[in-house]
């Protein structure tokens, strides 16, 4: 008896324009084969029109709207339901959670940066804190080894507090004192942070080339090699550009601030996968693997950034602030995933979810924190 199918499928891939042999491989087909079963190719001799593409295009969105919108309803309505049916292999009516997650992310951080006006901070400093130079305009040099320097040194010292034109406040004279005794004897001054081990040396150097670059008009690192006696290595063209980056942070705190929300949607994807293995280790005697409880993570965090999304809007619309109150409804529902999901007892998740939560947020404080050490150093 012939096989073939019910439904005569449309366009391209009707009976008519089936083939025996798969144009891709060359795997033997059946005419019942819509697609070759060894590399998914469709199986159709037609060839591809204007008309076909714009079909299969719409086609393919209608699919994926389908997926979506049954993700959305099964994160919202129904806790912890879809991770259990995505790790039992029903994958095929929702969305990739890794691909859902990174969408959602982008855009509620780029939503963010969109809407925040950063640039009035840079505009702040600009305005209103001159003593703090831009790397790319120079700044007066000043020989600390003359006796004019020494006085001004003196003077600096003496100031007791920031008001009238000719004082400056009690941390820039602090500033200038730490960078007078520097620059007054930078070679003594490198090879007394060479003395120390690794990490107090690095840091050292930061501050020293940061001096250098604020004092001196330094803007390369070759400039340091020329001028000061200073070794051609990775550490120290780490630490200058660690300085460098740190002076630009410091004078564009709102264009830092726009690019640390650029980077955070990939930091969420780097601090997960460290939380999961906290969640397998609270959870260790449960069938799941840990691959499990990272999908369990990647849908609650998808649900958690909907809501943020939500709130976004609704605050731009109505003027109000509702953040705190959606982050409540997280809180509860991520409550209601564990235990339906995990299927133990009041009093056993109550405990597990405290402790759960404590160490998100433990990691997500030292994420964010690496992150703007990071990115203040990179910048």
């Amino acid at each position: 008896m012939e096989n073939k199918p019910t439904i005569v499928p449309a366009g391209r891939y009707r009976l008519q324009y089936r083939g025996t042999e798969c144009t891709n491989c060359k795997h033997p087909l059946d005419i019942s084969d819509k697609y070759c079963p060894s590399c998914s190719q469709a199986n159709s001799t037609k060839k591809l029109t204007l008309k076909d593409f714009f079909d299969e295009f719409f086609a393919s969105m209608i699919s994926y709207d389908s997926r979506l919108l049954k993700t959305l309803s099964a994160l919202m309505l129904r806790p912890g339901k879809i991770t259990k049916d995505y790790i039992a292999g029903k994958r095929i009516c929702y969305t990739n959670p890794f691909r859902f997650l990174l969408s959602l992310t982008i855009v509620y951080f780029l939503m963010m940066s969109l809407s925040g006006d950063f640039g009035k901070y840079d505009d702040y400093i600009q305005n209103n804190n001159a003593s703090i130079p831009n790397i790319d305009e120079g700044v007066v040099k000043i020989n600390f080894g003359s006796d004019e320097a020494q006085e001004l040194a003196q003077a600096l010292d003496s100031i007791s507090g920031n008001s009238g034109s000719e004082k400056r406040s009690i941390l820039d004279a602090m500033f200038w004192k730490q960078d007078s005794i520097t620059m007054a004897n930078p070679q003594g001054k490198y090879n007394e942070i060479n003395e120390k081990w690794a990490l107090p040396r690095f840091f050292d150097k930061r501050q020293f080339f940061e001096t250098l670059i604020r004092r001196d008009s330094i803007k390369t690192f070759d400039q340091i090699l020329s001028k000061y006696e200073v070794a051609d290595s990775m550490e120290n063209k780490n630490a200058f550009n660690a300085a460098k980056g740190t002076i630009r942070a410091l004078g564009q705190p709102g264009s830092f601030f726009n690019a640390i929300l650029s980077r955070l949607p990939f930091l969420i994807f780097f601090f997960l996968p460290v939380f999961a293995l906290f969640i397998w280790l609270v959870y260790i005697r449960k069938k799941y693997n840990y691959t499990d409880h990272l999908i369990f993570s990647f849908h609650n965090q998808s649900l958690l950034f909907i809501l943020l999304i939500i709130s976004f809007f609704i605050d731009s619309i109505f003027n109000i602030t509702t953040d705190g109150f959606f982050i409540i409804i997280f809180g509860i529902y991520l409550f209601i995933a564990l235990k339906k999901f995990y299927g133990q007892g009041w009093f056993k998740t109550i405990v597990k979810y405290t402790f759960l939560n404590t160490i998100f947020f433990i990691l997500a404080m030292l994420s964010v924190v690496i992150l703007f050490i990071g990115s203040a150093f990179t910048y």
